[in-house]
Parts: C-alpha cells; sequence; structure tokens
C-alpha cells in the first residue's frame, strides 16, 4: 500500500514538473510576444506623431498659399477702383 501511494505522488511530481516546464515556455512566449507587441505600439505612435505634424505643416502651407491669393485679389482689386 504505501508503495502505490510512492508511486502515486512520484507520477503527480512528475507531471507538476512538467507543467512547470511547459508554464515556464509558454511564459518565455508570452514574454517575448509582449516585448513585440510593445515596440510596434512604440512605432505606430510614433508614425502617428509623424502624421500630425505633417498635417500641421501641410495645413500651415496651404494657408500661407491663400494669403497670397487673397493679396493679390486685394492688388486686383485696388487696380479696378483706381481705374474707375
Amino acid at each position: 500500500m504505501a508503495v502505490d501511494r510512492l508511486t502515486s505522488l512520484e507520477t503527480r511530481v512528475r507531471e507538476l514538473v512538467d507543467m512547470i516546464q511547459t508554464l515556464k515556455r509558454e511564459n518565455t512566449g508570452l514574454k517575448s510576444d509582449l516585448r513585440a507587441a510593445r515596440e510596434r505600439v512604440v512605432k505606430q505612435h510614433a508614425s502617428g506623431d509623424h502624421w500630425v505634424s505633417e498635417r500641421a505643416d501641410i495645413k500651415a502651407r496651404i494657408e500661407k498659399v491663400l494669403g497670397e491669393l487673397d493679396s493679390l485679389e486685394f492688388i486686383e482689386e485696388s487696380k479696378e477702383v483706381a481705374l474707375d
């Protein structure tokens, strides 16, 4: 009877050791996946910052061109008034 209990205990201990090894491997894989996901988030955030900056630059350039067009229209209107 004691031998059967010892055999049963040995079996359970082996199963637990196997489970621990499996969990350690899974943990290592999950840590690697998490690290890669964090790197992707950082890259996407940097890309988003780039787009925001580029958008602001484009907006400023468009506003500058529109301002120049407004000044041309003002000059044309001034010439027309002077001719009348």
